[in-house]
């Protein structure tokens, strides 16, 4: 299978860096919360935000209504695994992983998760197969969280 995507710009790089800057200080101001409070409210207040923040756009955008059609059902999973990865980050982060071994451990599982959804073609993608250099990127990755983890304290 070729691949028919057009090559990324300097846009689409400047996007995932900020957005893997944006969730490392989530991350961080989670566990923080998490510190002082409890893994319950470190879930709730980044919510609880997120909400009032939609909200607020919704109201002075003004969208206009579209005709109500459902979306299948596993479209919500997104906000009960959106909850669990903020506890379960909030709670790795204050412990031995600290905050890199905690993000290093969470993109590893995301690449292989997408990895497994390209396989088999989940969420209405095209079932394509990882190439070896899909490989090498999954095992460069798992070095370097297995690096940051065992080899990371001392620095």
């Amino acid at each position: 299978m070729s691949d028919m995507a057009p090559p990324p710009c300097f846009y689409h790089f400047a996007a995932a860096f900020g957005a893997g800057g944006l969730l490392t200080l989530m991350i961080l101001f989670n566990g923080t919360l998490a510190i002082y409070g409890s893994l319950y409210f470190a879930s709730w207040v980044p919510h609880l935000t997120g909400t009032v923040a939609a909200l607020a756009l919704l109201i002075i955008l003004r969208p206009k209504r579209v005709a109500a059609v459902r979306p299948p059902l596993w479209t919500y999973l997104g906000g009960v695994s959106g909850a669990l990865t903020v506890m379960l980050t909030s709670a790795t982060m204050n412990t031995a992983l600290a905050l890199s071994g905690t993000i290093a451990l969470g993109l590893a599982g995301q690449v292989m998760f997408s990895l497994f959804a390209d396989m088999r073609g989940l969420f209405g993608l095209p079932q394509r197969m990882p190439g070896a250099r899909d490989y090498l990127s999954l095992t460069l990755i798992i070095a370097g969280s297995l690096i940051l983890i065992f080899y990371g304290g001392g620095a």
